[in-house]
């Protein structure tokens, strides 16, 4: 007698979900979960119009594919009523946008048909499909293997294990500094970066186009300037220099024997992270896919696309402007001497960052950790604290210090904080965030430039200006070819102050 059981259909279970007048479905066995569209969605470069952009879920990079953009290119952009469902096929992660969720369904194998597909033929994201209420409802299977293959998507495997979220920063940790340009953060690794300047006024250059927006003179050499968003398309054009944009600036990069200098929106933050933390993004253009290193993402920061430095000046039209320049613009042979003059004398670079409190200060960037934005609203004040102790606020699972440089050092408080930055240093286990007016550029300067502070400077009785506690000076050449002065700002001697007149503030 024949088993029972070889006479029951073979069901299989699909998950359904509507977007805008069609129903889709797909193996159940698919779907690890669906949730709403997320707050902050970071438009990737470089990327098709069907996909929104990613976004990161419990440490993985989501790149969310508009579905409706598969097959129309013209369908409308993502909404915030709308949802994602995440789809896990063969340890690759992928979102699928869509209006509204179905139902669960179990299908007998006559419900089914299945699309063919000639020998060598691509196939397509339908996969075929399933016919239902008596053939009044039609529902596209689709293919999941085409979906996390569709051309220009990329493809982000998901943590094998938990045990490698808990792995994270055990490695080396690193620098890098944000800056935007057009809707999106990128970043810089802080070892290509040689200078970070206010936009100068540009001299013409034969080469110049979308890209190219004319040449500096760079300590005696010609470099050119490129507009980053042009460079990435993540601007439509407008990226120029603006002479009422006080936030422009220029980073000079050099990487081998290159050095280029790009145009951004802004410099915004130096971050601290670790290896672990680059979270694979595989590119979108072979054309600039060797220029990404990955996305890193702070809750305080967003979503941050690191470059890689080694591999940004692949394309040809950087290697035309690079080595165009050399050849059509001689450089500065007198200011090289000098430069080679100086560089006998010296023994040693420093890198620094130049920031605002009233006057402006450099502080050598080894002594910061990290530079972040200024968020009262992350600040918690408990009762019993010194005037100029802003607070503590939690970065990253480590509770920092908030001083008011500003009331410790009994200056007026500051009216305007939209530009405000605190630095963040560390002394020991303990953790504190200095509160800056701004923060200015980055640079590398000469300890030949670097002398001991006037004693005028030095006033022990100067009250609401910190110059006084400052030994050292260092000269800096002005936009306008002027030399000027900046105390050096030493964070320690700031720490030893803090450990000593806190207890004595707080009994």
């Amino acid at each position: 007698m024949p088993d029972a059981s070889s006479a029951v259909p073979c069901t299989e279970l699909f998950g359904s979900f509507v977007l805008g007048d069609d129903e889709f479905a797909l193996p159940a066995s698919c779907f690890r979960e669906v949730v709403n569209y997320p707050d902050k969605v970071s438009a990737l470069p470089l990327s098709p119009r069907f996909l929104e952009g990613i976004f990161t879920l419990r440490g993985s990079v989501i790149p969310v594919v508009n579905l409706g953009r598969v097959f129309n290119p013209d369908a409308r952009a993502a909404q915030p009523t709308d949802k994602i469902a995440i789809l896990d096929y063969h340890g690759v992660l992928i979102g699928i946008l869509f209006d509204a969720t179905g139902e669960i369904l179990r299908v007998r194998p006559e419900q089914r048909s299945t699309l063919s597909y000639t020998d060598g033929e691509q196939p397509g994201v339908v996969a075929g499909t399933i016919l239902l209420d008596h053939g009044t409802r039609l529902v596209q299977v689709l293919n999941p293997d085409a979906l996390v293959r569709i051309e220009n998507v990329p493809q982000v495997l998901a943590l094998q294990c938990n045990d490698q979220l808990t792995q994270r920063r055990h490695g080396e940790r690193r620098q890098c500094v944000s800056f935007r340009a057009g809707d999106s953060s990128f970043a810089f690794e802080m070892r290509a970066i040689q200078e970070i300047i206010r936009v100068p006024e540009l001299q013409p250059s034969v080469l110049n186009s979308a890209l190219c927006l004319g040449r500096i003179n760079f300590r005696g050499s010609p470099v050119a300037v490129v507009d980053f968003a042009t460079l990435l398309n993540a601007g439509t054009g407008d990226n120029r220099v603006r002479s009422d944009d006080s936030d422009q600036r220029i980073i000079v990069a050099r990487i081998d024997d290159a050095t280029i200098g790009f145009l951004v929106d802004s410099v915004d933050n130096i971050v601290n992270f670790y290896g672990e933390e680059v979270m694979p993004i595989p590119m979108l253009s072979k054309a600039r896919a060797g220029m990404f290193a990955g996305c890193l993402s702070k809750p305080e920061l967003g979503d941050i696309f690191l470059l890689d430095h080694q591999n940004i000046f692949s394309s040809n039209e950087i290697k035309e402007m690079r080595a165009g320049h050399a050849n059509l613009y001689p450089k500065d042979e007198a200011q090289l001497a000098r430069n080679d003059a100086r560089d006998a004398r010296r023994t040693q670079r420093k890198v620094y960052i130049t920031f605002a409190l009233e006057n402006r200060y450099a502080v050598e960037i080894k002594q910061v950790r990290e530079i972040i934005d200024l968020s009262v609203s992350d600040i918690t004040r408990p009762p019993g604290l010194p005037a100029f102790m802003r607070g503590m606020m939690n970065l990253r699972k480590q509770m920092v210090t908030v001083i008011d440089l500003r009331g410790l050092y009994d200056m007026p408080p500051l009216e305007d904080t939209s530009q405000a930055k605190i630095l963040v240093v560390d002394r020991g286990d303990d953790c504190y965030g200095l509160m800056v007016d701004a923060v200015e550029n980055i640079m590398t300067i000469e300890d030949s430039k670097r002398y001991g502070a006037p004693k005028m400077m030095r006033n022990p009785n100067a009250h609401g200006d910190p110059r006084a506690e400052m030994d050292e000076v260092i000269n800096i050449d002005g936009a306008d070819g002027a030399q000027q002065t900046l105390s050096v700002f030493e964070c320690n001697r700031l720490l030893e102050r803090l450990t000593q007149e806190i207890p004595a503030l707080a009994t």
